[in-house]
């Protein structure tokens, strides 16, 4: 397998050298905008809508970390086929959420177990059952309370519960060997964050969670996260810092509001957080953090 061919942006190849500028540029309109970037050894990533997806791909075994949409995994799917049309070891999901399992389908028949956390199946039988799209899903077969761990190839995958976050079934999947660690929407990076109530999440605990993540791992660890603004899904511990922060920050801020009068609805006024930096709010949840802050300090 030629790794390097395979960073790329869609189907884009050197066919379209041998055509002309006309050509070409009509060939690009119809390009998808996914792209496919290798990190480290065999671990890679893929973004296109939704989640980050991680992947470990390698003449022995494969391994991919959460599915995105049902439209876009496919294109995942139809990459990692072109290098190994062999079946997929493990699909891992780092939590329930639509954006990160919407694709487990396109992985039905394919992959061999797909691998979450007991709450992640548990919110996700909830949620399909509300929509009532199970037939729509791929569920879990293979659940774990605190760790779990699987060999394929040369790589040792190990997930990690470290409590409740962004939702009540929070993964983080490690590859040992490559040393990179995919902790799913536990990072927002440098945008205000999605905090699901509903599914258990917390913003004490999430803090909790992101000590615990610092400690677990080194520094020379690479992190794939959720999402990020412009895009920025891969980082370091500095990163996992900086959502701390703002989480702690929030709170601090949310805190103060309560204990000098202000209503909930006041609160709910608040447009920024204090000493957080150039922080964005692409997803426009600043004023959902700001319930989820006051539902938690009230």
């Amino acid at each position: 397998m030629q790794r390097r061919n395979f960073i790329k942006n869609g189907a884009l190849t050197a066919g379209l050298l041998a055509l002309s500028p006309k050509e070409i540029f009509a060939q690009l309109l119809q390009q998808p905008a996914y792209k496919l970037t290798m990190l480290r050894g065999d671990v890679g990533i893929f973004t296109e809508k939704g989640g980050t997806i991680a992947f470990y791909l390698s003449d022995k075994g494969i391994a991919v970390v959460d599915s995105q949409f049902q439209d876009s995994s496919k294109h995942l799917v139809d990459e990692l086929k072109k290098q190994q049309d062999k079946p997929i070891d493990y699909l891992i999901n780092t939590h329930h959420h639509g954006d990160h399992t919407g694709g487990n389908i396109s992985f039905k028949g394919i992959a061999q177990h797909v691998v979450g956390h007991e709450n992640c199946l548990a919110n996700y039988k909830r949620v399909a059952a509300d929509q009532k799209s199970e037939d729509k899903q791929l569920f879990q077969d293979t659940t774990f309370a605190d760790t779990w761990k699987a060999k394929v190839g040369k790589e040792s995958i190990k997930a990690h519960y470290f409590g409740a976050g962004h939702t009540n079934g929070d993964a983080l999947i490690h590859f040992e060997h490559a040393n990179i660690v995919h902790v799913g929407d536990l990072m927002f990076n440098k945008v205000y964050p999605f905090i699901d109530k509903k599914s258990g999440a917390s913003f004490t605990s999430w803090i909790k969670v992101l000590d615990k993540a610092q400690k677990q791992f080194d520094n020379k660890t690479i992190f794939v996260f959720g999402h990020g603004s412009n895009n920025q899904v891969t980082g370091t511990k500095e990163d996992l810092k900086g959502l701390q922060n703002y989480i702690e920050k929030l709170l601090a801020q949310v805190g103060a509001a309560i204990k000098s009068g202000k209503s909930k609805e006041e609160i709910l006024q608040i447009t920024s957080i204090d000493g957080v930096g150039e922080w964005k709010d692409e997803f426009k949840l600043i004023k959902a953090n700001l319930d989820a802050a006051y539902s938690e300090l009230a």
